[in-house]
């Protein structure tokens, strides 16, 4: 090569380096912009203003700044949302923590409550927003197709994903006091619905490169394929974490405990990636994993590495909502969509939330037949309104075939702004409202870390909460009924668990140290609201 050359290269291998090394450091103070935000709206309990709501304001700031300062196609990709960069790098930190420091009792006692809002409520929300969009194409209202149903069932799949990054981000803040029940509910369902939500897209993405309609006849194969996914992503996903349970508890690599941080994040990414790999869902894969090693794992790391797991994938998945949210907003100015059509964006709103009434009440209504503490109307109307779209929409829409495609984007990004910066502002006043917001006596600990000492009080109406549990009475907010014997589902669970999977993959057993340790955080978490009359304090336990 002749040495001109050479140096000529050389020079736009630094000019290319020098411009990634600029926007690195632009998205690493934007990004910083997003923390210091969400710390100041803690400090100062902005309620108005989610965290989630902060970085996308950030984010569409900066971008618009973006846009009127340089008009280079590669400086504005580069601040343009990659959904393969929100997939697989972004994501998984942010489902990981949700499942790892789940309040699981809460979410399986509920979960056919869950599951019914999940399957059933995203196919209703899928068809009814699909149906109306073909309708409103078909009149020329919109300019879509017309002639199949195929696209706007498409758009009607991934806009029915309620984001678990949204609703983490706001109903999970620890300063909104939301009621368990609730949060519960909505949580629960906003991670098992993106798995029919992306199964819905894939079918119907089929269906449309093939230039066939959905018919009566292909709804069962639909269905079926739904239950193969969602099996085989739990399945996935609990295996995995009884493996890497299984080697935590037969091996001293406790005694390292970087490698023990190390390795649990590696299986938890290979739970994902895994799922992923073979078309299944990645982020019901890595929920469940998340579930599992915090059941059992948990219990076989050093004491270092308790503490400093837990905050490493919590300092993880805020960095990663940040992100997420931030570069949704900057990818607004970009100027990479040239469609935008206001009448659609309008009539999308309205079908969404009609389509969200049309499953939540009607579902809700079904499920307080067979639950023994029922689900208020209030408590219907938060969960209505806490329908929040985020970047599983967004990303999806990406996907997005045909000539249409770019109004489809843009509709969809207009709806996860006004979901997450209106619905996610009017949150905590509609929680307030309904009186689905706990009063600080009530809240979770607040800002204090440290255990109080039990009362003999206390103690009395933990154990009688203990004995109802393992008799199957406890937790009145559960599905399902008991089983033969007087021994409840969850208690028939805990005996087969204490007896068989715990001495082999690890976990709290029964009458163990850590059960005083658990009741401290149980009744720190939840203290009674009415005891029995007073008797002496234990000041020590």
């Amino acid at each position: 090569m002749f040495p001109w050359a050479e140096g000529r290269r050389l020079e736009q291998d630094d000019g290319e380096h020098e411009f990634h090394a600029l926007n690195t450091l632009l998205l690493v103070v934007v990004l910083g912009l997003c923390i210091l935000s969400a710390y100041l709206i803690k400090k100062y309990r902005f309620y108005f203003m989610p965290e989630s709501s902060a970085a996308l304001c950030v984010g569409l700031v900066v971008g618009g700044i973006a846009r009127l300062i340089t008009h280079s196609d590669e400086e504005l990709n580069f601040l343009s949302f990659q959904p393969e960069l929100f997939f697989f790098m972004l994501l998984p930190p942010i489902i990981f923590e949700a499942g790892y420091t789940l309040r699981r009792k809460n979410f399986f006692r509920n979960l056919g409550t869950i599951t019914a809002y999940a399957v059933f409520g995203t196919v209703v929300s899928t068809f009814v927003v699909g149906y109306l969009t073909f309708a409103c194409g078909k009149a020329g209202i919109i300019d879509i197709d017309g002639t199949n149903p195929m696209e706007a069932l498409l758009f009607g799949a991934l806009i029915s994903a309620v984001d678990p990054v949204a609703t983490l981000s706001i109903m999970g803040s620890p300063e909104l006091n939301c009621d368990p029940l609730l949060y519960s509910l909505v949580f629960g369902e906003s991670v098992l619905n993106d798995a029919v939500a992306i199964v819905l897209f894939r079918t119907f993405y089929n269906y449309y490169e093939e230039g066939e309609e959905l018919d009566q006849s292909k709804i069962p194969v639909a269905l079926v394929e739904f239950l193969g996914v969602s099996l085989g992503s739990v399945f996935i996903g609990v295996i995995t974490g009884l493996i890497c349970s299984y080697i935590f508890r037969h091996t001293r690599i406790r005694d390292y405990p970087k490698y023990e941080i190390s390795l649990l994040f590696l299986f938890a990414y290979g739970a994902y990636a895994l799922a992923e790999s073979i078309e299944l869902s990645g982020i019901m894969a890595l929920f469940f994993c998340g579930i599992v090693l915090a059941h059992y794992n948990s219990y076989n790391l050093s004491k270092t590495s308790q503490v400093t797991a837990e905050e490493i994938f919590s300092a993880l998945s805020t960095v990663a909502e940040s992100f997420v949210f931030m570069y949704m907003g900057m990818g607004f100015f970009t100027g990479r969509f040239k469609s935008w059509d206001g009448t659609f964006i309008f009539l999308a709103i309205l079908f969404c939330s009609f389509a969200r009434a049309c499953n939540v009440f009607p579902l809700s209504f079904l499920s307080n037949a067979t639950r023994s503490v029922k689900i208020p109307l209030r408590m219907q109307l938060v969960i209505w309104f806490a329908g929040l779209r985020g970047a599983i929409a967004f990303a999806l829409s990406q996907n997005m075939p045909g000539p249409h495609k770019d109004v489809y984007e843009t509709t969809t990004l207009s709806i996860v702004i006004f979901t997450t910066l209106v619905c996610g502002g009017l949150t905590e006043s509609v929680i307030r409202l309904s009186g689905m917001k706990r009063t600080h006596g009530e809240a979770d600990g607040d800002d204090d870390d440290a255990a109080t000492p039990l009362t003999s009080q206390q103690y009395e109406l933990m154990n009688i909460a203990d004995d109802r549990e393992e008799r199957g009475g406890g937790g009145g907010d559960r599905d399902g009924p008991r089983s033969p014997g007087g021994l409840g589902i969850h208690g028939a669970w805990r005996e087969i668990d204490n007896r068989y999977f715990k001495p082999m993959f690890g976990g709290q057993m029964p009458g163990s140290a850590d059960d005083g340790e658990d009741a401290l955080e149980g009744i720190k978490r939840h203290p009674p609201k009415r005891l029995p009359p007073r008797r002496p304090p234990v000041t020590s336990l």
